[in-house]
């Protein structure tokens, strides 16, 4: 990227490319800083410290959750989650990080609570889906990097049948009434 002024939207579009292309780990404020032609302390400006930074990208890797209409299914909503999360390396983890420490906005917990209707399950099947896609994740950055050696042990194979599996789980949990209620 060319040196010149820079604004908070460029530096989180740069470190979201950063981030698909090294990796969280190698995802540092020196780095991209370097990318940008400026000096570290220029990212300053922008963002306080690298958890503020990646909650910006968080919440750009969650701008793609289409928002559900009326009557929508939950698994269609948890899908589009869990596909916003593998569409960037280290995707889940980013916005695993971010959550923990309540940081960034809540779009994928709003459009969860908009078709289960109670925030502390919308809470809970998120953590599903992030730990469910952080799995994931892990098991193809193994296989790529040559770790995973078994090729019938294809990460991504079972995907659709253990996510929608744990889907239907949480759902027929999240029926049954806590009689202290």
């Amino acid at each position: 990227m060319a040196p010149g002024r820079h604004d908070r939207d460029s530096v989180t579009t740069l470190a979201l490319d950063l981030l698909d292309r090294v990796g969280l780990p190698d995802l540092s404020m020196r780095r991209l800083a370097a990318e940008l032609e400026v000096q570290p302390s220029a990212l300053y400006w922008h963002f306080a410290n690298k958890q503020e930074l990646l909650a910006a990208v968080a919440d750009r890797i969650l701008s793609r959750i289409p928002q559900p209409e009326p009557g929508t299914d939950v698994t269609e909503v948890a899908t589009g989650i869990r596909d916003a999360l593998l569409t960037y390396r280290d995707g889940a983890e980013v916005v695993m990080s971010t959550y923990a420490l309540r940081l960034g906005a809540r779009r994928a917990q709003d459009a969860l609570q908009a078709v289960i209707g109670d925030a502390a399950s919308a809470d809970a099947l998120f953590e599903f889906i992030l730990g469910h896609t952080t799995l994931v994740q892990q098991r193809m950055h193994a296989q790529s990097i040559g770790a995973a050696t078994d090729a019938a042990d294809d990460p991504a194979a079972d995907l659709d049948a253990v996510f929608r599996a744990g889907i239907r789980a949480f759902a027929a949990l999240s029926v049954v009434q806590d009689p202290r209620s």
